[in-house]
């Protein structure tokens, strides 16, 4: 599954990385590495959505990132 959207850091917790994606829906970012991790970075993301995980941060379903690109 690929998105794209912006990435933003949410203060919720210990902090959430979130995906606000084009598609209007909100996802948790799981993997990739320290680089997709910037506040207001466009990216493409390649992975698909953990249906059976949920989170303390309740932002939205967990998106395992597999594969990423700077847009």
């Amino acid at each position: 599954m690929k998105l794209t959207g912006r990435v933003v850091y949410r203060d919720i917790e210990t902090g959430v990385w979130v995906l606000e994606g084009d598609d209007g829906r909100t996802y948790q970012l799981a993997g990739g590495d320290r680089k997709i991790k910037k506040d207001g970075q466009r990216v493409e993301v390649e992975g698909e959505v953990a249906r059976d995980m949920l989170t303390a941060a309740m932002v939205g379903p967990v998106f395992n990132v597999a594969s990423y690109r700077f847009i």
